[in-house]
């Protein structure tokens, strides 16, 4: 699958085109959007909001909602697949890069950093590879197919890392604990693969 990003000057251009076939084993095309969440869909009140990031960093910091709203726009084409079975194709999302995020926001990781734990408004939490972090196509969205993303789907604010399931893709983010050694997250704790990787099939450990 090629992952494309939109810039101001033009059209789509191709970020990555990994050498795997489009649609992992044993997933299900779907056009539809279902969705699922194992909390209650939480108010976020964009105006009272920060993003923090801490753990093995220089400094701890954090960005106001206006804040991050200033980094640079990108707009990913991408793939999007659940662990549960079924996979969107040429989804469209809107927002910034994580590393885009971090170099406006001034976050310098220790060399310690290898893993980050995704935490949210609510009490669900993630685990990533900063290398999966730091990727290409690795964002941070507030819009899909070009209109806002909605509270039911992880809006205001959406983790997206379209090389893993999409459980990764941790709704309602609001931070990103830096740390040395992995730790489960949420359903990582309740026997979901602490990888992910949707072509190894890692749904469970």
């Amino acid at each position: 699958m090629g992952v494309f990003q939109r810039r101001p000057s033009g059209g789509p251009r191709l970020v990555s085109q990994p050498d795997r076939p489009r649609v992992p084993p044993n997933q299900s095309v779907t056009t539809s959007f279902p969705t699922l969440t194992a909390e209650q869909v939480p108010s976020v009140d964009v105006n009272n909001f920060t993003f923090r990031f801490w753990g093995e960093v220089r400094e701890p910091t954090g960005m106001t909602w206006l804040q991050l709203m200033a980094v640079k726009h990108t707009t990913l084409v991408a793939d999007f697949h659940c662990v549960t079975g079924w996979s969107m194709l040429g989804t469209e999302w809107g927002g910034a890069l994580v590393r885009d995020v971090l170099e406006a926001a001034n976050v310098e990781l220790s060399t310690s950093a290898r893993f980050v734990m995704a935490h949210c408004t609510t009490e669900f939490t993630t685990n990533l590879p900063v290398e999966a972090l730091l990727a290409v196509d690795t964002m941070l969205v507030w819009e899909w197919n070009r209109l806002p993303l909605t509270s039911g789907h992880g809006g205001p604010l959406r983790l997206l890392v379209p090389s893993l399931y999409a459980w990764k893709d941790a709704k309602w983010v609001s931070g990103f604990e830096f740390l040395t050694n992995d730790r489960p997250g949420f359903w990582e704790s309740r026997g979901y693969h602490m990888h992910g990787d949707p072509w190894k099939e890692e749904r469970y450990s």
